[in-house]
């Protein structure tokens, strides 16, 4: 059948919308009719090189390329059509992708860590995760990969059961795409991995999707003092509205405020999630967190970034503890479910982070409008739900 995606042909883009072919369901797989597709940070970095290379670097070193793909790992839709063997998904069915793949067998999964499967954290790697072989093709025959082996950036596209979660149908589609990605890892971010307790003072650094989801996991989970630090002032003055209690233009200004409400303790816990984190960041991070705190390294960062410096006596010393994190340490088959309920409840809020709605032929634009720090989330609405 033929649909249409955002695809990237290169590093330096820009999204090229245009019409793909794509193949039937095989084996364990479902084709997906997209409803909403989140904006992250994560595919602007694939398409400046932060988290890829170029075409003719990876000819030259003898590797695969990872273009052209179709980009997009945060979504929801609806199945219309599902592969052999298939009995867990039926047409109808309402779905959220997951950018890391749960393939229930291997020793991660087996005890209880299905964020870092050995399946899904392949999903770089282009092709289908099934049988290695490619689904989505371009107009011109080429074989065409799809980023996290969901490319949610698609009218129509092709998956994995690993890569899915069935969801309640009266659940609205748009909002609840950002349980596919924002909301699990900055959520998880603060209630699986920083240790967290009610009454603790939380730090997030970065609000923008994923920095938002972590203020509100910090909220609702009963922190006292809950401080965003951005340098975008929309962005400081959106964090208040999910549940920050104070704001900081940068880390600097956060070191002042943070000793001030703690007398002196400083943060027992601190989630670092800026759109490209740095050496510096970690630094802060680090340093806001009190002694025995925890500090959470959440976003990404270039692939080029391979050290950090932070005063290491204070570190050991003062018994710290640094701890990364994928997809907020969340199990996508459980954790999921969980945060629907919590949307339904009323306590986590989706709706009101979509700051903004954009077609599919939108999505430079949409992208410009993220990078100027105009948004929160925004979505790309296929118009389906």
């Amino acid at each position: 059948m033929k649909s249409r995606a955002a695809i990237l042909h290169d590093v330096g883009g820009p999204w090229s919308v245009e019409e793909f072919e794509l193949d039937p369901p095989k084996a364990g797989e479902v084709l997906v009719k997209m409803a909403a597709a989140g904006l992250c940070h994560s595919d602007d970095h694939i398409l400046k090189g932060d988290m890829s290379a170029p075409n003719d670097v990876m000819k030259a070193m003898g590797l695969p390329s990872m273009f052209p793909m179709i980009g997009g790992h945060e979504g929801s839709g609806i199945v219309e059509e599902v592969g052999p063997g298939v009995t867990d998904y039926a047409p109808g069915d309402h779905v959220v992708m997951s950018f890391v793949a749960a393939c229930g067998q291997c020793r991660w999964c087996a005890s209880g860590a299905e964020y870092i499967c050995d399946a899904g954290i392949g999903t770089m790697v282009p092709g289908m995760p099934t049988d290695g072989t490619f689904r989505h093709h371009t107009s011109d025959g080429r074989d065409l990969g799809h980023l996290a082996k969901v490319g949610t950036f698609a009218e129509h596209t092709v998956a994995s059961v690993n890569s899915l979660v069935k969801v309640e149908p009266h659940l609205p589609l748009v909002p609840i795409a950002l349980l596919s990605c924002a909301i699990p890892t900055g959520y998880g971010s603060v209630a699986n991995r920083s240790n967290m307790r009610a009454g603790d003072t939380v730090v997030v650094i970065g609000v923008g999707g994923i920095g938002t989801a972590a203020i509100q996991s910090a909220r609702i989970n009963g922190a006292a003092q809950i401080v965003a630090v951005d340098p975008v002032e929309f962005k400081q003055k959106s964090a208040l509205r999910f549940g920050a209690t104070h704001t900081a233009a940068s880390a600097e200004e956060a070191m002042d405020l943070v000793r001030g409400l703690t007398f002196g303790v400083m943060a027992d816990a601190v989630v670092v999630s800026p759109s490209l984190m740095s050496r510096e960041d970690v630094r802060d991070g680090v340093a806001l967190t009190r002694k025995g705190g925890t500090c959470v390294l959440t976003g990404m960062t270039s692939q080029l970034t391979q050290s950090v410096k932070i005063n290491l006596q204070d570190f050991i010393l003062m018994n710290k503890t640094l701890a990364g994190t994928i997809f907020g340490s969340c199990n996508m088959k459980s954790d999921i479910a969980q945060l629907a309920k919590l949307y339904q409840s009323g306590q986590l809020m989706l709706d009101e982070m979509i700051t903004r709605h954009y077609r599919l032929d939108e999505i430079n634009d949409a992208y410009a409008d993220l990078l100027n720090g105009e948004i929160v989330r925004g979505i790309i609405d296929f118009g389906v739900a």
